[in-house]
């Protein structure tokens, strides 16, 4: 069986106006997971105080194979295309072997 796999993902947006998009196409983009992505067991969109264009995401799928699937639907296509218009900048940290207090972990 797999482990569960993990990423967190900083995005830094040109300003205000990209932001608002921004939380726009990830509202949409979150729907789809949501309603069609049982192995994505966390998709958490966070904001920093003091930071309004700062969005960080953590995200932990059942296994390398739910994650390979969450890219490939279209939904998440869509928004990897999209979200260049808003972005300065993005930092991906990939995860493994999860430890703590959580319902998501193994």
């Amino acid at each position: 069986m797999s482990s569960t796999f993990g990423l967190i993902v900083r995005f830094e947006l040109r300003d205000d106006v990209a932001a608002s998009g921004f939380d726009r196409l990830v509202a949409e983009t979150r729907e789809g997971i949501v309603a069609t992505e049982p192995g994505t067991l966390a998709y958490v969109v966070h904001e920093v105080p003091d930071e309004p264009t700062l969005r960080v995401f953590y995200e932990l799928y059942a296994s390398k194979e739910a994650f390979e699937a969450h890219e490939a639907r279209p939904h998440t296509k869509r928004f990897l295309e999209e979200r260049e218009q808003y972005l300065t900048d993005t930092q991906v940290t990939f995860l493994s072997n999860p430890s703590g207090k959580g319902s998501m972990l193994p």
